[in-house]
């Protein structure tokens, strides 16, 4: 039973997993983040026990291994910001650009972003903008992050077309996604805690279930590991590779543009 359940699972696309049941996903996604922009940051830090800032952490250190001089950053899906205040600290000579289709979340990274030095700042900028018309010129950023957004992605090869377009020749995309347990044990643990326990305290803090019940069936029908860094290939990206986390929960990618 669950072999036929996982087989099921597998013929779903990412892209057809909306939070408020059929129609353009682009519209509902911006739709749920505006709704639960004023809890995102508490719900996160809940349902991860804390641990999503060491995820990031150690994405971004992995970022500077092999970026020896990043001059400017763009971070897609940048919600509340988060990635790009991290990012203003790990690269402290870049200019970092966080673009969002949800301008509720945009108005919290602002709000944020008020409390930063001047000179932090004056390198951060934030502006509304669709994951697949990114608005940038070509060959324009060292580095790339986007952190748990591709499954958001309405069309996921089309986003990673349109971040390596944006990278420079030399230039890093780093991947963040939430992901599903290989071990079946872990796993089933994992369904339980995702699907059953996260809606309820979701529906608690932000008021909006049907973002918390989105969450997971969009984990499990996204591309993960193996499959991830095969698109990422397949879209053009060189050296993929992938690092999992925390038994699998979480999966860092990532991939170099061609010089």
């Amino acid at each position: 039973m669950e072999d036929k359940r996982e087989e099921r699972a597998a013929g779903i696309k990412v892209e057809s997993v909306t939070p408020y049941g059929g129609g353009d996903k682009g519209e509902q996604v911006g739709e749920m983040f505006d709704s639960i922009a004023p809890a995102y940051d508490l719900m996160n830090s809940l349902m991860t026990f804390g641990l999503c800032r060491y995820w990031r952490d150690l994405a971004l250190r992995l970022c500077a291994e092999e970026n020896a001089v990043v001059h400017s950053v763009l971070d897609v899906a940048t919600g509340t910001g988060d990635v790009a205040f991290a990012l203003l600290r790990r690269f402290p000579e870049a200019q970092v650009c966080g673009v969002d289709l949800s301008q509720g979340m945009l108005d919290v990274a602002a709000r944020k972003a008020r409390n930063l030095p001047a000179a932090d700042a004056a390198r951060l900028s934030f502006r509304k903008g669709d994951s697949l018309a990114l608005g940038f010129p070509d060959n324009s950023f060292d580095l790339v992050t986007v952190a748990y957004g591709v499954r958001n992605f309405e069309h996921l090869d089309r986003g990673l077309a349109e971040m390596l377009r944006v990278l420079r020749p030399g230039g890093s995309l780093c991947i963040v996604e939430l992901s599903e347990p290989e071990n079946k044990l872990l796993k089933g643990c994992y369904r339980l805690y995702a699907h059953k326990l996260i809606p309820g305290i979701g529906r608690l803090v932000s008021g909006d279930a049907s973002a918390y019940s989105y969450l997971p069936k969009s984990i499990a029908a996204c591309p993960q590991r193996r499959d991830m860094a095969r698109l990422m290939q397949q879209a053009g990206f060189q050296n993929c590779r992938w690092k999992s986390l925390t038994c699998g929960a979480v999966t860092i990618y990532l991939g170099k543009k061609r010089i």
